[in-house]
């Protein structure tokens, strides 16, 4: 394979803050190159510079980047413009964003046709609907006429890719192209995407941050820290002996390639909550139908499915937050889905959430004093802020600060001490992790672990991902379509799975080539 892209001694600086030191990078034609590393550690600035789409701010400031020899770092805007689209594609991260909201699915692929003169105004729609198809779109005809908000997480990651393909370039560079896609979408994303490269020897750049996606996908792996490469092999390679330190605690942070759980498995004891024959119905639309689990007090419970499957809905009854259609939820020994009024604030006391994300959960107009204090202001209960903090392991000068100080992991520890700061009996962690990096990940479920055994909490834990699962959870329940298909000990149905549904969850977990080298 010859070589397309070579990166050498690269550097880039924001506003003369370093961000990329001396980065050498080489993908050759057919190849997939994963770069690999922490929020920070370089890899995002790294691909923007090979496509020259740096922010404002941002400027190369050493180094040379070469595609199929020709020098990138000299050329000029309308110079970019050639190559842009036409010889390298970008897939970005979050098609939410990246796609325009008032604009229609085929319009917005046909643009990069009519940009690079490959299509005219009258012939894009049809070349769209075919992009789209080759995309991996079902009805691209009928997608193309649809707007973004119209279309699922997943499908609009397709559009995305088959506006990557317009310009027909030879290489996709994919930042984080799955990262807010569930598993097994993520899984359908990732192999549609390589099918497509071996089928048009297009070379790949994928950036990532779990080392699971990338055992999976690439060739090569090139692990960034702190502005700088510090390791790259072939996969397999570096799977099997990494020389890094920062690579090692990578791996040992995935769950995907890990199956030891956090904390030893513990027999079902007497239930604090127990559900029954719950259903919840919105305007026709059956959302939760005849669910029934138990969780045990000082356990957790997993609820797993995909987007759409009902687990949140589910959770959202058990609080209380939400009226059931039919069933009941029985919290420490009374039925509580007719409590009102006084009685349900009591209730609120002991029964807690903590949000998928921790970027929208927590306002950003307050300090983190104020926000960790605000439940014991409402309920008119003592508590200590600096000592909530504490307990989460973060220190009380963060009490003064507001949440865009902070890093994404420091965020959702603050948001787990709000949570806990009425002492309540049962927590309800809604994707608390899905939005993190997989060592932060890792940070927060360890510390939920080990507030579990110190504080005596229950957890209903709502993930799409059993790699996660099987680090936490006790007791697992897997939901499709509404309904629980199947339930038990998390070790006897991860290991020895009936239903077809958590067949294919598990399988769609990253890191199983690696769990096959």
């Amino acid at each position: 394979m010859s070589e397309l892209l070579v990166v050498r001694d690269l550097a880039v600086s924001y506003r003369g803050v370093p961000a990329v030191r001396s980065v050498d990078l080489t993908v050759r034609s057919g190849q997939t190159v994963a770069v690999v590393g922490e929020s920070g550690s370089g890899k995002s600035t790294t691909a923007h510079a090979v496509i020259g789409l740096l922010p404002r701010g941002g400027r190369i400031v050493g180094g040379s980047i070469t595609f199929d020899g020709r020098e990138l770092t000299s050329l000029s805007a309308r110079a970019w413009r050639g190559v842009r689209g036409r010889e390298i594609a970008l897939i970005p991260q979050d098609p939410t964003v990246s796609l325009n909201p008032v604009k229609r699915i085929g319009e917005q692929v046909g643009e990069a046709l009519v940009i690079h003169g490959l299509a005219t105004r009258r012939t894009a729609a049809a070349e769209a609907a075919e992009l789209l198809a080759r995309a991996g779109v079902s009805q691209p005809e009928l997608r193309a006429r649809q707007y973004p908000h119209e279309l699922s997480g997943g499908l609009r990651q397709r559009a995305l890719i088959a506006a990557a393909l317009a310009g027909k370039p030879r290489l996709i560079i994919a930042d984080e192209p799955t990262s807010a896609l569930d598993v097994t979408v993520q899984r359908r994303i990732l192999d549609h995407l390589a099918e497509l490269a071996a089928a048009e020897n297009l070379a790949l750049l994928l950036i990532t941050h779990d080392l699971g996606v990338a055992a999976d996908r690439a060739d090569e792996i090139a692990v960034m820290s702190q502005g700088r490469l510090v390791e790259r092999a072939p996969s397999a390679e570096l799977l099997a002996a990494p020389t890094q330190d920062y690579t090692r605690r990578l791996l040992a942070a995935a769950p995907s390639l890990s199956t030891t759980p956090l904390r030893s498995r513990r027999p079902a004891g007497p239930a604090l909550v127990s559900v029954s024959g719950l259903r919840k119905d919105f305007a026709g639309l059956r959302a939760v139908d005849d669910v029934s689990f138990d969780i045990p007090r000082g356990q957790t419970l997993a609820l797993v499915g995909e987007s759409g499957s009902g687990k949140s809905t589910t959770a959202r009854l058990v609080l209380r937050l939400a009226d059931p259609s039919a069933g009941s939820v029985v919290f420490d020994g009374v039925d509580v889905t007719g409590v009102r009024g006084a009685e349900l604030r009591r209730l609120r006391r002991r029964m807690q959430l903590v949000y998928q994300n921790p970027y929208a959960s927590l306002n950003p107009k307050l300090t983190v004093g104020q926000i960790v204090s605000e439940p014991l202001r409402a309920f008119r209960a003592p508590g200590d802020p600096a000592e909530l903090l504490e307990q989460v392991a973060l220190p009380a000068s963060m009490l003064r600060r507001k949440p865009a100080e902070l890093s994404g992991g420091q965020r959702q520890r603050v948001a787990i001490a709000r949570a806990l700061a009425l002492r309540p009996d049962l927590v309800v962690l809604d994707e608390p992790v899905s939005a993190l990096d997989v060592s932060v990940q890792a940070q927060i479920l360890e510390l939920l672990v080990d507030l579990q055994d110190e504080l005596g909490l229950t957890y209903l834990f709502i993930s799409h991902d059993l790699a996660v699962v099987r680090q936490v959870a006790d007791q697992v329940a897997v939901m499709r379509a509404g309904e629980v298909v199947e339930s038990g000990p998390v070790d006897e149905v991860l290991q020895s799975p009936e239903h077809a549904y958590t067949k294919e969850l598990l399988a769609a977990i990253p890191g199983r080539v690696a769990e096959r080298t």
